[in-house]
């Protein structure tokens, strides 16, 4: 690996990274079965990334026709990342199983250990012998949506095929090490005017707020609609922002610090409530919500707004969806993508049927949807969050970081990259955004 990153750190051309020799092993931040039970009896917020994320060598896998190899210069941290790594709310090797048992391919998954990241940037390496639109030397990110394209389900929308996987955390060979082995139909162009870790950061989350906004596939948001938006400046929130903000919304940005409230406005969202600053107690106790303060919440957003929201971009799960669907407009949507506070949500039915609301369910994207976000990234007209950097042996930290709820936007993870601040293919693009829109997240994770 070490060869290959000399390489393409001296701009190599693709026949000369083909014909460099791959490695047997390569490095890798991966879970292992022989931990599962780590935390038996340790509760959910106690339970460290930093004692489960191992980095070692891990076997190069065979590669399939249809698959490609890549090396990844950067990567980042997901959410899907801390449930594999505190196996919550089930070990991840299950899926693995279940893929091991489909194809021979399929088999390779199915080890001991998980090499976990459902996000990378880097460069291909090698193409299998189907592969028709990329070639060794091309700049890449990598989306996370893992398709079997013989299957007639996943032909008209592949997140509704019958085995639609997350790569990295239903597949193995994740892109939270040197190098990972991806569909082909997983690659996208890399934006030319961002760096390696800012290009590794927007894929999964960027994807997912195209999809719950702005596709046929979901809310379908269209100019004017007012957009309550959990969670405004974390992965998938700060990205809903800007969709709004582009498609001529109103989005009302809700945080829990004045920090966070701050940056919102800096990104042009002036509506924001910050619940912890206001008090807001959705639950009286484990069992019992508390209408009284959904209705403080409504009438804070319908001050702020003017009206009630069009749309609720919802992903926090429990702990928000009752205020959730009392506080949107009649005939309005709640599009939700994750359940982060929980996943048996409770809402008063009422609220939701007789004022003929609508509750949709969004996951990630497809390719086509995942390709248009990210030409928005590369057009400059949506900005990566990246607040922080790691290394990759730091991958632990950095889990642990956003398990506790102490960063904002996303965290990057340095893999091949020696250092921060390379890759960049367009220097002259970059000056036209603007360095304080690129970099806007940075210092604050």
């Amino acid at each position: 690996m070490q060869q290959i990153r000399d390489a393409i750190l001296a701009g190599a051309p693709g026949a000369e990274l083909a014909a460099l020799a791959l490695p047997e092993s390569y490095r890798a931040a991966v879970v292992r079965r022989d931990d599962i039970a780590m935390f038996e009896g340790v509760a959910s917020a106690d339970k460290d990334p930093r004692k489960s994320v191992h980095i070692q060598d891990v076997a190069t896998p065979e590669l399939a026709p249809d698959e490609a190899y890549v090396a990844v210069m950067a990567s980042s941290i997901n959410f899907n990342t801390v449930w594999t790594s505190i196996f919550e709310p089930l070990p991840t090797f299950g899926f693995l199983e279940r893929l091991g048992k489909e194809s021979i391919w399929g088999k390779r998954h199915a080890l001991p250990y998980h090499v976990i990241g459902s996000d990378a940037s880097g460069v291909v390496l090698r193409v299998g012998s189907a592969v028709r639109n990329w070639k060794p030397g091309d700049r890449v990110t990598i989306h996370c949506n893992y398709v079997d394209d013989q299957d007639p389900s996943a032909h008209n929308d592949s997140m509704l095929a019958n085995n639609e996987r997350i790569w990295g955390f239903e597949t193995n060979f994740g892109g939270l090490a040197d190098l990972t082995v991806v569909k082909a139909n997983q690659l996208m162009p890399k934006p030319t005017h961002l760096t390696w870790e800012e290009s590794a950061v927007n894929a999964l989350c960027n994807s997912t707020s195209y999809r719950m906004l702005v596709s046929d596939n979901a809310a379908r948001m269209k100019q004017g609609d007012t957009v309550l938006i959990w969670g405004a400046t974390g992965g998938i929130g700060g990205y809903a922002v800007q969709y709004v903000l582009n498609g001529g919304g109103v989005p009302v940005g809700v945080v829990s610090s004045p920090e966070k409230a701050q940056l919102l406005n800096e990104m042009g969202c002036e509506a924001v409530i910050d619940r912890k600053a206001e008090g807001y107690r959705f639950w009286k106790d484990e069992h019992t919500q508390d209408e009284s303060e959904w209705r403080r919440f409504g009438k804070r957003v319908r001050e702020l707004a003017g009206e009630d929201p069009d749309i609720v971009f919802e992903h926090p799960g429990r702990q928000t969806m009752g205020a959730s669907v009392f506080s949107c407009k009649r005939g309005g949507t709640i599009v939700t993508c994750a359940a982060t506070s929980g996943y048996m949500v409770e809402f008063d039915n009422r609220h939701f049927w007789m004022k003929l609301k609508k509750l949709l369910a969004s996951h990630f994207a497809n390719y086509q949807e995942a390709w248009q976000a990210n030409r928005l990234i590369d057009m400059g007209r949506i900005q990566p969050l990246l607040s922080d950097v790691y290394t990759l042996a730091e991958t632990g930290e950095a889990a642990r970081k956003i398990h506790r709820n102490e960063h904002e936007g996303k965290l990057g993870i340095l893999c091949l990259a020696p250092t921060e601040g390379l890759g960049i293919d367009d220097p002259e693009k970059r000056e036209r955004i603007g360095e304080k829109k690129i970099t806007l997240f940075r210092g604050r994770g």
